[in-house]
């Protein structure tokens, strides 16, 4: 068995890529490869790559670099995103030897037979309506939590975004595969599955690898909620247009569901959401943050929102401001804008100074500190649940309550991979929250 070749993973980006490195994972292994960690010496490094940020594309270097510096003669490909945008791009980057877009990474085992070093970047990527096909997948990153995939690319045209020219059209899992697949997690004892995908709430679209649409993203959080052995559901991004207020008095009851949501709104303002071709105005928002208050006091709500869009005025940024800054939600996740090739943004006048991005997302970043202080402020006193997770960190053992509060407690391994009941006490100088065991059984 000293022959099998070993193969190391990266990944970039969001939460979907994890998903699906694992799924890629998965093919290796089928095939006899050994699965070493991205620090050992492999014979082969798949990098699976994001296309969202510009950082994305200069950590994509550095990673290949990394690969280079643990074993030169390694065979290097790349995948995902970025891959199926750039193919060349990244083909050209030294020690890249292959690159594999949307259709094909799930193929990647079938180009791998000769593992001997390219010139040059290999590139296999389709024309992007070809990606038209669901591959399902789950990723078990770490013993507590896994990402469950349960839809797949995009038909919304926002104008700053270039997923749908990485990943296609919208399309959905069979609801009986996420059921199986749901099952399959919950049976190797993990205690809370996160729900992935590019649009989720469009879920049901493309299901039959058509556009017949039977079952919709409610009909999807229903039945899981009815799977066993299941502990924790928590649903990842969903647009606001697509959140339905059925949906939320769901979660208000369901036996798995959490309370937490977060709900990208990437403007405060109405000016600025139509530049953005978004299909919502900021009244929609509200309403969506109203609902989820009003059947769920205590649920977190997370927010993503875009700053320095081009035409974004200092009026349009404070209005954006003023609206999260008054709204009863929990954090926030900053994005500066940053230009993509082949998007209609691009073209865009009113282009604002990187400097002024800068700024604003500062001020965004500092708002959110404030909101999540205050969340948890609110939590304190409070009886909660929350699942401890694996690592140990400078002698302490961190987890989350069902509804996203971060809490630390001294190190027991007997709490890993475990729900406890516990009182919240207060709130630590690092800004995570110490509690108390409501079964003194379970204390250390």
């Amino acid at each position: 068995m000293e022959n099998r070749k070993k193969v190391a993973f990266y990944t970039l980006g969001c939460k979907l890529n994890f998903s699906e490195t694992s799924t890629i994972a998965r093919n290796f292994n089928d095939e006899g490869f050994d699965r070493v960690d991205f620090e050992e010496v492999a014979d082969i490094y798949v990098i699976n790559t994001c296309s969202v940020t510009d950082n994305a594309d200069k950590q994509f270097k550095q990673v290949v670099k990394k690969a280079m510096k643990l074993n030169d003669k390694a065979f290097v490909a790349a995948v995902g995103c970025y891959a199926q945008l750039k193919p060349e791009e990244l083909a050209a980057v030294d020690g890249v030897d292959l690159v594999l877009g949307a259709t094909e990474k799930f193929k990647i085992t079938d180009y791998i037979h000769d593992l001997s070093k390219n010139d040059m970047g290999e590139v296999h990527s389709c024309e992007i309506a070809e990606a038209d096909f669901y591959v399902g997948s789950y990723s078990i990153g770490d013993r507590t939590r896994a990402f469950l995939k349960v839809q797949d690319g995009c038909d919304y045209k926002c104008t700053y975004c270039t997923i749908p020219l990485a990943r296609g059209i919208s399309r959905s899992d069979a609801l009986e595969n996420v059921l199986k697949n749901a099952k399959d997690i919950s049976a190797q004892n993990i205690r809370e599955i996160v729900l992935t995908g590019v649009n989720i709430g469009d879920y049901g679209k493309g299901e039959f690898g058509n556009k017949k649409h039977e079952h919709t993203f409610l009909d999807l959080v229903q039945a899981l909620d009815q799977v066993e052995g299941i502990e924790r559901l928590r649903i990842s991004s969903i647009e606001p247009n697509l959140l339905k207020n059925e949906t939320i008095e769901f979660v208000s009851t369901s036996r798995t569901f959490v309370p937490h949501f977060h709900i990208p709104l990437q403007s405060g303002s109405n000016d600025i959401l139509k530049l953005m071709k978004r299909r919502y105005l900021r009244e929609v928002y509200t309403d969506r943050v109203n609902k989820i208050r009003e059947v769920m006091p205590h649920a977190c709500i997370g927010v993503d929102v875009i700053v320095g869009f081009p035409g974004e005025t200092d009026e349009h940024f404070l209005e954006t401001y003023h609206f999260l800054n008054e709204m009863d939600i929990s954090y926030l996740h900053v994005f500066t804008y940053s230009e993509r090739d082949n998007t209609e943004a691009v073209d865009m006048d009113g282009v604002v100074p990187a400097n002024v991005r800068a700024k604003r997302s500062k001020m965004l970043r500092g708002l959110s500190v404030k909101k999540r202080r205050a969340f948890y402020e609110s939590q304190l006193g409070t009886n909660r649940t929350v699942l401890f997770e694996s690592e140990n960190k400078e002698g302490y053992i961190h987890g989350f309550t069902e509804n996203y509060v971060k809490v630390k407690t001294p190190w027991n391994p007997e709490l890993v991979n475990t729900l406890q009941e516990i009182n919240l006490t207060k709130i630590d100088e690092d800004g995570s929250v110490r509690l108390e065991f409501l079964n003194k059984l379970t204390e250390a």
